[in-house]
């Protein structure tokens, strides 16, 4: 309402002003910063309206100029979107190896930033999360496992924040299809640098992929995909094969999913 509103044009006019000043002040100052206020706020809403509709379309490129206009906009909504953005650039097939390294940093600086502003804020945690997995890959093996509690953490702390975002619930899975299916000396590397190493199962992992379906119904064929995999590495065929079934017949809108069918068709083939 009104009252929220001038609440927040008032603490902007402090800010703007940089020093104390007195209630006589502030209600003259007040109607113009207020003004600019609005406006600002609305042309973020208009920034963000404009980034979902490019996202929705999958247009990653366009979008990714879009936001970057914007890296100095002191907004977590803006800046994990970034985030996103540049690491869905990275991720194209025609992007260089070298653009993709530089395009993931980046990422990991937005999703700081973002968290940085709002530790409220979910996607702010999830895109967090993610980028530090990524950069991971840059790091080696050692600087990957090192951050594996705080890759949790951030997963754990979206989840909470929102409930209902199969993402996050999904990629908690995958943390711990991870580390469930983690090579020897990789564990040996783990007992090096904790004293309680990170560690999960299959069957942790299977629970929180069917949480994600159960939030959100055939969202994305990755999961699928992982809920066929967990169930083959519990042995239990007849449901993997209803699983992967659907991974392979899921539509493919983008290459990640074109990618699946063809591991989930390789798998069905197997068994």
């Amino acid at each position: 309402g009104s009252c929220k509103l001038q609440r927040y044009c008032v603490l902007y006019t402090l800010k703007v002003g940089g020093n104390p000043v007195s209630s006589k002040s502030v209600s003259t100052v007040f109607p113009t910063a207020c003004a600019h206020f609005v406006s600002l706020s609305h042309f973020v809403e208009e920034v963000i309206e404009q980034a979902d509709y490019l996202y929705g379309s999958g247009e990653t490129e366009k979008l990714y100029r879009l936001l970057v206009q914007h890296k100095n906009s002191e907004d977590a909504e803006l800046w994990w979107r970034l985030a996103r953005a540049s690491r869905d650039l990275a991720q194209l097939s025609s992007t260089s190896a070298e653009e993709k390294k530089q395009l993931v940093y980046e990422a990991l600086e937005y999703a700081k930033k973002a968290l940085e502003k709002n530790e409220s804020n979910f996607a702010a945690h999830k895109w967090y999360a993610i980028c530090i997995s990524d950069v991971g890959d840059y790091e080696g093996i050692k600087a990957k496992i090192a951050n594996a509690f705080v890759i949790k953490e951030h997963f754990q702390k979206a989840i909470e924040l929102n409930p209902k975002d199969a993402t996050s619930i999904h990629l908690m899975g995958i943390w711990c299809y991870s580390f469930a299916e983690m090579p020897w000396y990789q564990r040996k590397i783990a007992a090096m640098l904790f004293a309680t190493p990170p560690t999960s199962t299959y069957k942790e992992a299977l629970h929180y992929f069917h949480m994600a379906e159960e939030a959100d119904p055939n969202f994305y064929s990755k999961n699928l995909l992982f809920l066929g995999k967990a169930y083959l590495k519990l042995n239990n065929k007849k449901m993997a094969l209803l699983w992967l079934s659907k991974a392979k017949e899921y539509p493919a809108h983008t290459e990640e999913d074109k990618q699946v069918q063809k591991e989930a068709l390789e798998l069905l083939n197997s068994i």
